[in-house]
């Protein structure tokens, strides 16, 4: 795995439909030859012989295999991050439990097009600088937004809403993207279902044990938020 971003940059950058085509088929190319094979022998070589292309017309686009697989992982996480904001775009249903389905349904689609790919991602995927500020900001975004929803919304109980947004967030997260990569398949349905109920009722159940009793919760964000008011 390459953690600095040297390498990683695609050496030519598009400017007409021609060479985006050819792009795209290096990516698409790449992403089946990566699920096949896996990393170690998902090699440039393959990959432009199911492009059909060269392996000197690969290379005048990316410089190695790290690249095109760095690509391939902004490309799924951009479009995780498309399907979560459509989806704050529409009607807020009236309940938690369908708020947070609307979360989990579209992380989970996001990560149902080949799950060897997926693992190959998790496991291989270079780490540059550029890529790890993405996944922050996308986190960042989600957690504001999470965050937001929680303080307005009169099912939740819980007191501390920036640190429950994060748990939402991180758990939607990791366990769709440990479960849909494992070797063995689980049913996304049940998935879905299960996920949900943990998140809802972690969120809407009665804080401390108590009887079912209303617990006001502190206005404003929580301590140790980004927005948080010092006492």
């Amino acid at each position: 795995m390459t953690t600095g971003g040297r390498g990683l940059q695609p050496r030519k950058q598009p400017r007409q439909a021609r060479a985006e085509l050819t792009r795209q088929r290096i990516l698409t190319a790449a992403a089946h030859v990566f699920a096949e094979y896996g990393y170690a022998a998902g090699t440039t070589n393959r990959i432009a012989e199911r492009a059909r292309i060269s392996i000197g017309s690969l290379y005048q686009y990316y410089p190695n295999k790290d690249a095109i697989l760095a690509e391939l992982l902004i490309r799924h996480l951009d479009a995780g991050g498309d399907a979560i904001r459509s989806r704050q775009d529409e009607d807020e249903p009236d309940s938690m439990e369908e708020i947070i389905r609307g979360f989990a349904r579209p992380v989970i689609a996001n990560h149902l097009d080949d799950p060897q790919l997926l693992r190959v991602m998790m496991e291989h995927g270079p780490r540059s600088p550029e890529l790890l500020e993405k996944i922050a900001r996308h986190e960042r975004e989600r957690v504001a937004y999470t965050q937001e929803l929680l303080e307005r919304h009169p099912e939740v109980r819980v007191e501390d809403t920036y640190v429950a947004a994060r748990l939402v967030v991180a758990t939607v997260e990791l366990v769709v993207h440990q479960l849909i990569a494992a070797p063995d398949s689980i049913d996304t349905k049940r998935l879905e279902n299960e996920l949900v109920a943990m998140i809802t009722t972690y969120l809407t159940a009665a804080p401390g044990g108590t009887d079912g009793a209303e617990r006001p919760r502190d206005e404003g964000r929580a301590p140790g938020g980004p927005d948080a008011r010092p006492s």
